[in-house]
């Protein structure tokens, strides 16, 4: 039978809701709600509502709350119960299912470290858990995948890891937790994955910032004073090691593992990072650090009093702090993505938690610093250094022969 006029109204205002596969149609004489998707097996559901014009408004109500709880996970069964008033046998919460997964991965069947799984799981699943928890959340698991993804780099190793991760998180929540068969994640991930543009002139390493007010201003924005205490505790400890990272040119990693020791001869207190590696780049031993306080607008040194305040146990930092943790809260900043942007439009550069540590080392060769104090400071050698910061060797070779210049004409 063709519809009718209110009959097609009815149908398009059920595709307008944006998910896929989610028809309305008559089933002898009710509202049945139909659900396909090629990843799982067909879903339907009769609504308590006569196929009947007078109906159909609140008949479109109610299928507007199912289409929500679909949204948070539920199949189509639980969602129209729900959207009935009937309590769901189990919370399918999407922290709910986080943790599932983090027990599942930790302790049952191939167990991964803790390590393991706050670099490679943690940061893209807890993405997806604050996306679903949005006001507009996907409605697909390709669509939270590429949400996910966007951040890392197409074809980059970085991104296959995060898109395998959330792959298995989404798998979990479908076979282990009861979530809709429709977020089961495509078995081929290539296509979220990406590749590499060819001639892609990005620095994936990072750029510098450029200049002392671009990191002022940016933690100007973080939400200390934020009227919900979780927030502003987070920000609070973030700004802290972000402080850390721009004064002393450190690592994210190496936010967590600073003491303070005490020179014997000056009587002074220093920054000592424990961090120790060895790997391909070269070895970084446990050293001193020398701060390089930033400059505000008027040309003073910026006041964080940062030792004095870690000697007090005044200088709360983030439980965890390296690349995947730091990005993961930079991502979610609104004042870090507009800086990110506006860099990239205007110098080109690419904004990456490593720029405080970069623009530490534009500074200090700024400064005149030689290249063998700034390597010892950063905690590498000279040669790595030259590689990663190609115009401190041509700094060194002019400060170099200017001096010259200047002992010959003295």
């Amino acid at each position: 039978m063709t519809p009718t006029g209110w009959q097609r109204t009815f149908q398009r205002e059920v595709k307008n809701l944006g998910l896929s596969g989610l028809t309305v149609a008559s089933m002898r004489g009710k509202v049945q709600l139909k659900l396909r998707s090629k990843e799982a097996p067909d879903q339907s559901v009769c609504l308590p509502f006569d196929w009947e014009e007078k109906n159909w408004g609140d008949a479109y109500t109610r299928i507007r709350n199912i289409f929500k709880f679909i949204t948070e996970g539920h199949n189509l069964k639980a969602a129209a119960e729900m959207a009935q008033g009937k309590a769901p046998k189990k919370g399918k919460d999407w922290q709910h299912l986080l943790d599932s997964f983090k027990d599942q991965k930790i302790n049952f069947g191939n167990a991964i470290a803790e390590k393991t799984w706050k670099k490679d799981y943690f940061p893209v699943c807890e993405m997806a858990v604050d996306v679903m928890a949005a006001k507009n959340p996907p409605t697909s698991p390709k669509d939270l995948i590429d949400i996910c993804l966007k951040d890392w780099n197409a074809g980059s190793r970085a991104r296959q890891i995060r898109a395998r991760s959330l792959s298995q998180f989404l798998t979990h929540a479908v076979n282990r937790e009861g979530i809709a068969d429709l977020w089961l994640p495509p078995n081929d991930l290539r296509e979220h994955i990406g590749r590499a543009k060819k001639g892609e002139q990005i620095n994936q390493k990072g750029d510098p910032f450029s200049d002392d007010q671009q990191i002022l201003d940016f933690l100007k924005t973080l939400p200390i004073d934020s009227p919900f205490k979780k927030d502003a505790d987070a920000a609070t400890r973030w700004n802290n090691a972000f402080c850390l990272m721009a004064e002393l040119g450190l690592r994210p990693t190496e936010v967590n593992q600073l003491i303070v020791k005490k020179d014997p001869t000056t009587k002074e207190f220093y920054w000592f990072c424990t961090y120790a590696k060895k790997g391909g780049g070269g070895t970084t031993e446990p050293r001193r650090i020398e701060p390089l306080p930033l400059l505000d607008r008027d040309g003073k040194e910026v006041q964080w009093n940062l030792i004095d305040r870690f000697r007090a146990n005044l200088l709360p930092l983030p439980d965890r702090v390296d690349g995947d943790a730091c990005k993961v809260y930079l991502q979610r900043r609104e004042g870090w993505k507009q800086l990110k942007e506006m860099m990239k439009k205007k110098e080109g550069a690419n904004l990456v938690p490593y720029s405080f540590r970069h623009y530490y080392s534009l500074r200090g060769h700024i400064a005149g610093i030689d290249s063998g104090s700034m390597a010892s400071s950063m905690g590498h050698s000279i040669e790595a250094h030259h590689r990663a910061y190609p115009y401190s060797s041509k700094a060194s070779t002019t400060n170099a022969f200017k001096q010259a210049r200047e002992r010959l004409t003295a």
